[in-house]
């Protein structure tokens, strides 16, 4: 049971755990039935201030490392993490309502994979030579960008945590990284391992805080150099305003509307499955998730046939059982906005054609349920607008191609999409012309460490994963060398 467990709770900063500097305290609860699993340190500018400090006094030693050791760190600290695996995914699932199934058979496994992955990388990083004039060499060295702030959001805490910090450890970087005053637990629990396997003192300061508050602050101080963030659009515009003050560099991983795309030549069973993986799995809350359904009007019927059914035997419960599919929302204030989002469809004429409620079962009344929601709407409906976070679809219907990509390209936002066709230049042309950071094929919602994962317009810039993250945490030094030029006189006129 949760109350056997033992969490961390205090600040990670310059290798040790401490309080904070003024006593405030988090108190973190369990979704399932709202109990108290803890109460964290709160982290607040003093205690900012301190891991800073930190950070940039480990910044030389483990600069000059050498990349192939910062890489066997890594690679150490995964097999760590797989390790823990239980520990882990328990932990994951009483504070954010995931099922158990899922933080560990997906989530400890991807947040092991990227740091595996990365740190395979810390050695592949080089630079270039440039062909200049005879007689000078110019190379290209990369460069650690310095110390830099992350702050991870609430729906995939661990896995974000590996996401943020696996490239910007592998390339030199040192962190100071809060993780949602909603979710922190994973997250010291990362720093506790990181200790045992020998992660020099302040290259990883963890600081649990609120975002309006530690997150602010973090985004305005003059001792980083780069900012990270995932979370909403709203506040990526803060971070990025915040960010201004010594001009650092910001990357913004924010949210989505994703469009997800069943033309008439779709393999439907594989399409009604795909789809509801793609919305339903860690009950809706990721930006990525496939909020939009458009259907081509002659499979409309038999696809939402088959939808409906497979969406109403969704096994709700507690997400310690490892029959739950899909567990509560990460906060009762959270499931209230998605409820009210539910009252926002009827208001507009939509039609709700399952769920739209918190459930009836008594066993889930103390908690952040709601029940799998399916709503007919309008593509300009709010609710096809705007991000709700939860396991909420829209469905809308289409003719042909042109008008589904006017639907589909139709919001503020562009981060993924998906469509499903047994067409291959369809296929093509279809994902060539969305408006999107990533879209998937016949599939949904799939992530690797290798591949970059962000978006473009209102869903934000930069990249978790893959190489491109990595040099995203670096900066080109152009070096040039007189290797045998003879140097003409200053001219005097």
């Amino acid at each position: 049971m949760a109350s056997t467990m033992q969490f961390q709770t205090r600040l990670f900063i310059d290798g040790e755990f401490v309080d904070c500097a003024d006593g405030g305290r988090i108190e973190v609860l369990n979704p399932h039935n709202n109990s108290r699993l803890a109460e964290v340190a709160e982290a607040r500018s003093a205690d900012i201030d301190k891991a800073v400090a930190a950070a940039w006094k480990a910044f030389p030693a483990w600069r000059a490392m050498a990349a192939a050791d910062r890489g066997r760190l890594l690679l150490k600290f995964a097999d760590a993490i797989e390790a823990h695996t239980d520990e882990l995914a328990r932990i994951e699932s009483l504070d954010t309502g995931h099922p158990i199934r899922d933080t560990r058979g997906l989530d400890v496994p991807r947040t092991a994979a990227t740091f595996r992955y990365f740190g395979g990388m810390a050695d592949k990083l080089h630079g270039s030579v440039v062909p200049v004039e005879q007689g000078f060499l110019n190379y290209v060295a990369r460069e650690p960008v310095g110390v830099v702030g992350q702050i991870v959001p609430w729906n995939f805490p661990v896995m974000f945590t590996s996401w943020k910090m696996g490239p910007a450890l592998a390339a030199g970087n040192c962190v100071v990284l809060k993780p949602a005053e909603l979710t922190p637990l994973s997250s010291l629990k990362i720093a506790e391992l990181m200790r045992e396997v020998g992660f020099p003192r302040g290259v990883v300061n963890i600081v649990p805080g609120f975002g309006p508050v530690a997150g602010q602050y973090l985004a305005e101080h003059p001792g980083i150099t780069k900012i990270a963030f995932t979370g909403s659009t709203a506040t990526g515009r803060k971070i990025a305003q915040a960010s201004a003050g010594n001009l650092k560099r910001v990357q913004l991983e924010l949210g989505g509307k994703g469009a997800n795309i069943v033309f008439d030549d779709a393999d439907l069973p594989a399409a009604i499955g795909g789809s509801a993986f793609a919305i339903f799995h860690n009950q809706g809350q990721a930006c990525i998730a496939g909020s939009r359904l458009l259907l081509h009007e002659r499979i409309a019927d038999r696809f939402l046939d088959g939808f409906l059914k497979l969406a109403s035997s969704i096994k709700l419960g507690d997400p310690l059982d490892p029959a739950t599919e899909m567990g509560p929302l990460t906060s009762m204030m959270h499931r209230d906005r998605v409820l009210n989002y539910c009252r926002v469809a009827r208001e507009e004429g939509g039609e709700v054609l399952i769920g739209g409620a918190a459930p009836s079962d008594p066993a889930l009344a103390g908690g952040c349920y709601v029940m799998p929601t399916v709503v007919r709407a309008r593509p300009r409906d709010r609710v096809c607008q705007e991000e709700v976070f939860g396991p909420f679809v829209t469905v809308t219907t289409f003719k042909d191609e042109e008008e589904v990509l006017a639907i589909a390209n139709d919001t503020v936002y562009g981060l993924g999409g998906g469509l499903w066709t047994r067409d291959l230049q369809r296929a093509h042309r279809i994902a060539n012309r969305l408006i999107t950071g990533m879209v998937w094929i016949n599939c949904y919602k799939r992530v690797n460490p290798g591949s970059p994962f962000g978006g473009v317009r209102g869903s934000g810039y930069g990249r978790d994963m893959g190489f491109e993250a990595m040099l995203d945490y670096t900066t080109p030094k152009s070096v040039w060398v007189n290797v045998e030029a003879q140097i003409a006189p200053f001219y005097r006129r």
